[in-house]
């Protein structure tokens, strides 16, 4: 149990990275604040590790108070970690893959502040980077809904920093702002579901305390089905937003705005996985509420199938990946949603594993081809994401092609790759529990392999289709050295649940009363020969004639206007602007232009009704915004002022004042004690 006090440790070390960057790191260089965050996570991982080590002695685990919180009414809630098997794997993926991606990070972010220009935001894009992992870190060892929350609302906060990190690029000088105020408001409409979760579940059983809730709704049994299949319903609508599915799931893409490193943190260790733990957590009301569980299921599949059908025709290198990670989010919510949740959360941390090492390959590829033989290629339309300018580069990035291939082929599912084991968990539970989520993840799982191929078609494979990619360069060890462990772990990542030794479903039994799915023969059969023939057919379209910049995909040829379709993105966000986004902005200008001086020349200035109405909000102006707020915040400025002007003769900078005056401070307080 010695091992268990650590845990608070989990949380501060993170934040005490951040700190030490904040208070120090503006003076010090790159290699120092890199180390300080990357060694602060790393730290966590290593605290993570004991954590781990310590629950075989207590398999249910143990809560630890951090301090009192919230006393309000009945409403007893402090700040305490809840230390588990569950939450323990959960940061050990958290920690040990940020850990790598924060390795990577000091390699790739100073290659891009050079590129763009701004060497100071080396230190920014650390903080923010520890303070996301801390953020996620608080989210899995929250012991009730309201410190889950608070980790919930903050690493939405660090994606909307981050995502929008170069706030200043992208389309128009403002397309990375609008990436990242859109991630922001898209998970908060999936945050209100989670509020009125909270607000019933208070309502309906007094309490918010994981426990307490739990054994409240167990004991009520049949009698609390309705509500509790509202509060799960309520749930899945935040973990829609969190983890990116229908209907919530167009901010993702949009995310990879931000630096590759931030794709990596985000797609694959933290903020994604957000709701498939937080319905793991929740798994006891889920099981009272089977329609939930089946609309969990139903979404989940579907959301697999549609975002890899988009992931089809995207020609960003980053794109194909973005709309991968939402098709794999969606099995493992469908693996929740049927009651499989060791298999999800295994699937979870493969997909960890190779999806993390997926991007940061992606983001070497892009550095790599960018540094080609120092052109500028920023201009003549090149793009060193389009991956029909790159071709060849399997012979110019010898170490980044075979790690790009192993996480490639993990995410398709070919055996005995980890990818593979995990996803046929899901797809057995499926195929006895749901025949139409099975045929459903089926296609899906056909598709992956497919548009994996295509990847790896374009991208490594023909001859070069640009100078710059004929002319691509390997990168430094900093970056290659992450990518190869995280390589090893998506080949042998399958051995945490191997058929026959399950240990996953063992260690997680104690929490989630889950047995794993047992093995069957028939659905893995298929699911590899579906991987193998994805892959198969992708290197036959596009490995005899690949397709160049401004040329027809080959896929357009042959499912002519489906295609269109694909490339469009089924035109979702159209829809959404049209439906939403328009008339909210056409409102908002509406509102603009009701207190502009046009409204008194081009609305109502011929009338008398019009000068009141000037006249009066222009009192209104006067008095209350001007003589009232306005003067209420410069007085207190001007308080503040004063009191320092005052006090100022205090800090003399004379040894002999202060020394004075701390004799005469003593003898004030003893006098005082002797005559009490």
């Amino acid at each position: 149990m010695s091992g268990l006090s650590l845990a608070p440790w989990v949380l501060a070390l993170p934040l005490a990275g951040l700190a030490v960057n904040l208070l120090w790191g503006r003076r010090r260089g790159e290699a120092f604040v890199g180390g300080i965050a990357t060694g602060a996570i790393g730290a966590a991982f290593l605290v993570s590790v004991a954590l781990a080590a310590g629950l075989p002695a207590d398999p249910a685990g143990l809560r630890v108070p951090l301090a009192p919180w919230i006393h309000i009414g009945s409403l007893r809630l402090d700040w305490t970690m809840r230390i588990d098997a569950l939450s323990a794997t959960m940061m050990l993926m958290v920690t040990g893959v940020s850990t790598l991606i924060h390795t990577y990070a000091i390699g790739y972010m100073h290659e891009d502040v050079r590129h763009q220009g701004d060497p100071a935001r080396f230190r920014r894009f650390f903080v923010y980077f520890n303070l996301f992992v801390a953020f996620m870190l608080v989210l899995v060892s929250a012991d009730n809904f309201v410190m889950m929350f608070v980790g919930w609302e903050g690493v939405g906060l660090c994606s909307y920093l981050l995502i929008g990190f170069w706030f200043e690029k992208g389309e128009g000088g403002l397309g990375n702002a609008r990436a990242g105020k859109k991630a922001f408001v898209v998970n908060r409409v999936g945050d209100v579901g989670f509020l009125l979760a909270m607000f019933l579940t208070f309502a309906a059983f007094g309490s918010l305390d994981f426990e307490e809730v739990f054994g409240a709704a167990e004991a009520a049994g049949a009698a609390a089905t309705g509500v509790v299949t509202a509060i799960t319903l309520f749930l899945l609508i935040g973990a829609t937003g969190k983890s990116a599915q229908i209907p919530l799931y167009v901010w993702l893409p949009d995310a990879m705005a931000g630096p590759t490193p931030v794709s990596a943190l985000i797609h694959a260790a933290t903020m994604v996985t957000a709701g498939i733990y937080m319905i793991a957590r929740t798994h006891v009301l889920f099981e009272l509420a089977p329609v939930s569980a089946a609309v969990v299921a139903l979404i989940g599949a579907i959301t697999a199938l549609f975002a890899a059908s988009i992931a089809l025709g995207q020609f960003d290198i980053k794109k194909v990946l973005a709309y991968s990670t939402i098709s794999q989010l969606g099995f493992m919510m469908a693996g929740v949603g049927l009651g499989a949740y060791v298999a999800g959360l295994f699937h979870l941390l493969t997909h960890a594993f190779f999806k993390a090492l997926l991007f940061l390959a992606a983001g070497a590829v892009i550095q790599g081809v960018e540094r080609g033989a120092g052109h500028d290629h920023g201009g003549h339309g090149f793009d060193p994401q389009d991956m029909r300018q790159m071709g060849g580069l399997r012979g110019r990035l010898r170490w980044t092609f075979p790690v790009f291939a192993a996480g490639a082929l993990a995410l398709a599912g070919v055996p005995p790759l980890a990818g593979f084991f995990s996803k046929d968990e899901i797809l057995t539970a499926a195929y006895h529990g749901n025949p139409l989520v099975y045929g459903l993840l089926t296609a899906a799982s056909f598709l992956t392999a497919f548009y994996v191929g295509r990847q790896l078609s374009l991208v490594f494979f023909g001859t070069a289709r640009s100078e710059a990619a004929g002319d691509a360069r390997e990168n430094p060890p900093v970056i290659i050295v992450p990518l190869l462990i995280l390589a090893v772990l998506s080949l042998a990542g399958g051995a945490l649940n191997l058929p026959g030794s399950h240990a996953l479903a063992s260690w997680l039994e104690p929490i989630l009363g889950a047995e794993a799915s047992e093995f069957d023969p028939l659905v893995a059969a298929v699911s590899a020969a579906l991987a193998l023939l994805g892959l198969g057919l992708a290197a036959a379209i596009y490995g005899r004639r690949p397709v160049r910049s401004g040329e027809e995909d080959p896929l357009a040829r042959g499912l002519g206007p489906l295609f269109q379709g694909i490339r469009a993105k089924w035109w979702v966000d159209e829809l959404y602007a049209a439906l939403l986004v328009r008339p909210y902005e056409r409102l908002a200008e509406f509102l603009a232009w009701t207190v502009d001086e046009r409204l008194w020349h081009d609305g109502f200035h011929d009338g008398v009704l019009a000068a009141g109405f000037r006249r009066a909000t222009e009192w209104l102006a006067q008095s209350f915004d001007l003589k009232g707020i306005d003067a209420a915040a410069n007085g207190l400025g001007t308080l503040a002022q004063r009191a320092a002007a005052g006090l100022r003769f205090l800090q003399s900078g004379f040894v002999r004042t202060y020394a004075l005056a701390i004799l005469v401070g003593s003898l004030l307080i003893l006098s005082y004690l002797v005559i009490r």
